[in-house]
């Protein structure tokens, strides 16, 4: 039967009717659609969970894998710094039944920090990687990709991009059963699964070893594709294709194609289709993995053929490309000096005419009050705001200006020590959400109090991984299942580590956050505030606000202070006027007006 899919589910549903039987992993667009798949569809017959963090994700599914049960992990492209230390160590160890490990890389970036390419961590960590061009693709691809991996008794990756995880299409789905159950038997075999120096030097060679031999393998594998003819190719992967397709489309001549969808790079293929050419153009996101492994051919049998892309500037070098792209860098490349490559869709006709819209704290976000309360309390006092990751790190957009830094998960509480260190009489806080701290902020605080570092923890507690989605976490009493689980107290494991001082205090309640924030600013040590407020898409009552007319002066202080979106200074004399579409009645203006402007009441 066929279904409308999105690439993450297409990809969900191979792996299940692939055989996977136990599914980890940590949410992060655009990888988190494919546990969330799992969780609806499965009756039982399979297990899911979000785990705590990447690594811990990734170590619960190696441990299913060595029991002879197959296994999959999901995560973005910066999870999979996360996860890396395990993951280079299995490698070697390798595992019973299939593991995959699913990592989404996000060109542009549209919502990371970082552009990285998966390509280089598997050919660096010695992985085979799949990477499919089309969620039609996704399905079978990964379904291949556990079979490989139980075969050859190691890991696999399978590496998705931006376009790939969330485009839809008319999916083949050839069977709806999962069968089997998610139970293994583990065989200790002799220390198999204990890692040492030898048998990680043993097991170098024997990979080294099935690489070489895969790679002649995959050059008949349907993942990889060589057509046509000519003294031209075009070489690309993954998403790229279907983008070099489109671009080639109204192009009459005949060139040579070359699709690639497996690495180790099929080396014969590639021979293939280097022989007779003279030039080339590779076309991928993100970097010349392809175009490198080409010159590497070319060298190594001597080749004459002229390989361009990104490394001679053809193609752009950072960034998404689009059908779009390629034709501007594929008429340049042919020399069609006469084409006119200027898009001509309607959306860039009027591109520079659609007002520009930073992303922004959602009206009645309780980060939004927690920052505010921050400010106002240590104002004329000179302090550093270290950032982390999630819906706060917003915070650093005007008029809030509360974050100063921001890396990666949890690197906020420890960038904070390393700042107090070098510059000792500043305040120096740190932000982490609630999910967060249970990813990576728990062992940083207990270097905070272990080394004594002069540092005011703030942890935004929304009930929610917002960011992604709305994901459960191990402050909430439920799983991915839906079933309940223990709650975690962030309270409780804060006492526990033994900070200085400890508060929680109601984000919306202005004047108990400054108090809150006043005390701990006076006091030398690890102090923690923890600011409690639902994030809007829990609140199940909803209120508004309204602006009395008759009171407000038009002084716009609610508006330059604060940044909510329900907010503007549109009404008669320029006074503040609330959206009632948007604001939530959280209340935090009311707070602000000195003059008593502005009301607050309850809707049915």
């Amino acid at each position: 039967m066929k279904k409308l899919l999105m690439g993450n589910e297409a990809i969900a549903l191979g792996a299940m009717h692939g055989g996977v039987k136990v599914f980890t992993g940590y949410p992060g667009t655009p990888s988190t659609e494919v546990l969330e798949t799992v969780a609806k569809t499965n009756k039982d017959e399979v297990y899911a969970e979000w785990s705590t963090n990447e690594k811990s994700a990734l170590e619960v599914a190696a441990g299913a894998a060595i029991s002879g049960v197959s296994s999959m992990v999901t995560m973005k492209q910066v999870g999979l710094n996360v996860a890396s230390d395990p993951l280079m160590s299995l490698n070697y160890v390798g595992v019973k039944g299939a593991m995959v490990v699913y990592v989404a890389d996000d060109p542009g970036p549209i919502s990371s920090q970082t552009e990285q390419d998966t390509r280089h961590f598997g050919r660096f960590a010695k992985f085979v990687v799949f990477d499919p061009a089309t969620p039609e693709e996704a399905y079978t691809m990964v379904k291949d990709a556990a079979a490989l991996s139980k075969k050859i008794g190691r890991p696999v990756i399978f590496r998705s991009t931006t376009r790939i995880c969330h485009g839809y299409a008319s999916v083949d789905i050839a069977d709806e059963s999962f069968g089997g159950d998610w139970h293994g038997s583990f065989s200790k075999d002799g220390g198999r699964w204990v890692i040492f120096p030898r048998l990680a030097y043993n097991n170098h060679l024997k990979i080294e070893d099935m690489l070489e031999q895969l790679s002649d393998e995959f050059a008949s594998y349907p993942g990889n594709e060589l057509s046509g003819s000519g003294k031209v190719g075009f070489a690309s992967g993954g998403v790229s294709w279907q983008y070099l397709n489109e671009a080639l489309a109204d192009n009459q001549s005949d060139y040579k194609k070359l699709k690639i969808g497996t690495y180790p790079l099929p080396e014969k293929l590639a021979l293939d289709f280097l022989s007779g050419l003279e030039q080339v153009l590779v076309a991928e996101e993100l970097d010349p993995v392809i175009e490198d492994e080409l010159l590497r051919i070319c060298g190594k049998y001597n080749l004459n053929v002229k390989i361009c892309g990104k490394r001679t500037g053809n193609v752009p070098r950072a960034g998404e490309l689009s059908s779009q792209i390629l034709k501007t860098s594929i008429s340049a490349f042919l020399g069609n000096a006469q084409t006119n490559n200027t898009p001509t869709d309607k959306l860039s006709e009027i591109k520079d005419k659609i007002p520009v819209r930073p992303p922004v704290l959602c009206a009645g976000c309780p980060h939004r009050a927690s920052f505010f309360a921050v400010k106002d309390a240590i104002k004329g006092r000179k302090a550093t705001f270290s950032g982390d990751i999630g819906c706060y790190t917003l915070g650093n957009a005007q008029p809030l200006d509360m974050v100063d830094t921001c890396l990666c998960m949890g690197a906020g509480i420890t960038q904070a020590q390393g700042l107090c260190i070098t510059e000792p009489d500043v305040l120096h806080f740190a932000f982490v959400g609630d999910s967060t701290f249970f990813h990576t902020g728990i062992p940083n605080l207990i270097n905070a109090v272990y080394n004594n570092h002069n540092i005011i923890l703030c942890i935004l507690d929304n009930s929610t991984t917002a960011m992604t989605g709305g994901q459960p976490h191990p402050g909430i009493a439920k799983t991915l299942m839906g079933k309940p689980a223990k709650n975690m107290s962030i309270e409780a494991i804060v006492q526990a580590i033994g900070v200085d001082s400890l508060e929680s205090v109601n984000a919306f309640d202005l004047n108990e956050c400054r108090s809150a924030v006043n005390r701990a600013a006076a006091n030398l040590g690890v102090n923690v505030i923890i600011f409690k407020g639902l994030c809007i898409n829990l609140l199940k009552e909803r209120s508004t606000c309204k602006v009395d007319e008759a009171v407000c002066t038009s002084c716009g202080l609610c508006v330059r202070k604060l940044g909510c979106p329900a907010l503007s200074l549109n009404g008669k004399n320029r006074q503040a006027v609330i959206d009632e579409s948007l604001c939530t009645g959280c209340g935090l203006c009311a707070q602000v007006c000195g003059f008593k402007a502005v009301l607050k009441e309850n809707l049915s």
